[in-house]
């Protein structure tokens, strides 16, 4: 462990370890094994990694770059390579998972592989060193969100929403948007213990007691969303957006550590 706190000594970050804990997920008790957090105590954030030494067989980090505040860790669990991006965003750290298929060892390429194909087109004509900033001429990125002008918004007035959450369904704070509106994706049933959705026939499966035991919403998964205005966040400086852009998310969850994590709205 002394290795991987001097890594996150030199990105200017503290980390402590614990053994992996049981916890719930889908509406059961899992036991995790491996679980990348962001804590607070009286000496402010840190990283806590917990971890089920029985199947996170190594935890190697491949790169740090000190003065972005960034690294990339490689974890094997159960014979399987998984890579997290860990670093500092404007006013917190963060943890997001690299998607399997990009086997990244750099944080450059590590930040890429977060990038959906959309942005990455958008961004082509621009040159390398714009790419990363949190605005450019081709998008703005607020935390985990892209934000791509979008011309020719074919808008339903009627379907206008004002002061709208914009949330993933891992939970957390919501990014609150001045105007929004969404069309398409597919109808699911989110409650406490399905909080991914469910579709109406997985929903209509269930035993009565199942859906009696929580409480049920409609929500939209995947939707094509757009946004225009102020988006605000409490971990973020305010983005003002002149005209519509498309929302687009990061892609950690095509990830393995993220498998279950999708975009209700």
């Amino acid at each position: 462990m002394n290795v991987l706190e001097r890594a996150f000594v030199k990105m200017g970050a503290r980390v402590k370890f614990e053994d992996a804990k049981t916890r719930w997920m889908d509406g059961r008790r899992v036991r995790p094994d491996l679980a990348l957090d962001v804590r607070n105590d009286d000496k402010g954030e840190y990283f806590l990694i917990s971890r089920n030494c029985e199947a996170v067989e190594e935890l190697i980090v491949l790169d740090v770059q000190p003065r972005d505040r960034h690294l990339v860790l490689m974890s094997r669990e159960r014979g399987e390579k998984h890579r997290f991006l860990l670093g500092h965003d404007e006013r917190h750290w963060f943890v997001a998972s690299i998607p399997e298929a990009m086997p990244v060892s750099r944080v450059r390429d590590a930040k890429l592989a977060l990038k959906p194909e959309a942005v990455i087109a958008s961004e082509s004509r621009l040159r390398s060193r714009e790419r990363d900033r949190r605005r450019n001429a081709a998008r703005v990125r607020q935390g985990e969100w892209f934000f791509v002008p979008a011309a020719n918004v074919a808008m339903n007035p009627l379907l206008l929403l004002r002061n709208e959450p914009l949330v993933r369904s891992r939970g957390g704070r919501p990014h609150m948007c001045e105007q929004l509106y969404r069309f398409g994706g597919e109808t699911v049933y989110v409650s406490p213990g399905a909080p991914n959705g469910l579709t109406d026939y997985e929903y209509r499966a269930l035993s009565d007691g199942e859906r009696s035991r929580w409480s049920w919403r409609v929500m939209r998964r995947n939707p094509r969303v757009y946004v225009r205005g102020r988006v605000r966040h409490p971990d973020h400086a305010t983005v003002v957006l002149d005209g519509w852009h498309e929302v687009f998310s990061n892609t950690e969850h095509l990830s393995h550590a993220m498998r279950n994590v999708m975009f209700l709205d």
